[in-house]
């Protein structure tokens, strides 16, 4: 059995074959485009949980938005873990973390827009552009094979991913204890170059998630995989948009 890896902690070999043993012989096996319409619902549902936050920054509600902007991350995160090491959950849990990242996505977005009116105005919808036009172009790349997922590929992506992740844990803990990142948040060159670098890797990620969701529908993954599969893809669009967003207000700030 081949080995295949993704750097989307979500979508692992292990757990798609752990899925064929939780699968019902009458349930059905995954597709490509079942997971992409799922996919689809779950994008509807993130955009109706930022339409919502956003309007209430609109409407003065800041304390109300703040409340479930952060009821959006934690819920988002445990969400996340929950159908992480349940894929059986994730028909009724995918959706609901989709609607929970869109709350917190509406918020932060609401707040960056605000602070950016005047150096740089329409920032949220050049970060929506870029992140929706990097993800058709990944596809694309993959679709024609002009980048395929090897197993070098998929190593390098995966430690790049994994570094990151770590990096940004060692900031955290850092600033808890009062030491200046500051390199991470301004808008120097070097700030600007992390983020560069972050969001390249982001973008490759959804290569390995491609990857991944057509693996599972040839190997004959049971059905709720589809959902599992759609979950994977939103953690990345949704890094990919965060990260996009950080890039762009650092460029804003600069002079």
């Amino acid at each position: 059995m081949a080995i295949f890896k993704s750097g989307n902690p979500t979508l692992t070999e292990k757990m798609f074959d752990k899925s064929h043993e939780m699968a019902a012989a009458n349930m059905g096996t995954m597709t490509v485009r079942g997971a992409i319409n799922k996919f689809g619902f779950m994008m509807l549902m993130l955009i109706a949980g930022a339409a919502y936050n956003w309007n209430l920054y609109e409407q003065l509600k800041q304390d109300t938005m703040n409340t479930l902007m952060w009821v959006g991350i934690i819920g988002g995160l445990i969400s996340a873990l929950a159908i992480s090491f349940k894929p059986n959950w994730a028909p009724v849990l995918a959706p609901l973390y989709a609607l929970l990242e869109g709350l917190f996505i509406g918020g932060i977005s609401a707040i960056m827009n605000a602070a950016f009116a005047e150096s740089y105005p329409g920032l949220i919808m050049q970060a929506v552009g870029l992140t929706f036009g990097v993800a058709l172009a990944m596809f694309l790349l993959y679709n024609f094979r002009i980048i395929s997922a090897t197993e070098r590929f998929k190593s390098m992506v995966f430690t790049a991913t994994l570094g990151i992740g770590i990096f940004y844990l060692i900031t955290m803990v850092l600033r808890m204890f009062g030491v200046n990142v500051s390199f991470m948040y301004d808008s120097s060159l070097l700030s600007i170059g992390i983020s560069l670098f972050v969001v390249a890797i982001a973008a490759l990620n959804l290569i390995m998630d491609f990857d991944m969701i057509e693996q599972g529908a040839e190997r004959g993954a049971p059905k709720f995989m589809e959902w599992y599969g759609a979950f994977g893809l939103m953690v990345t669009i949704v890094w990919l948009y965060i990260e996009i967003l950080k890039l762009l207000s650092k460029l804003g700030s600069r002079d």
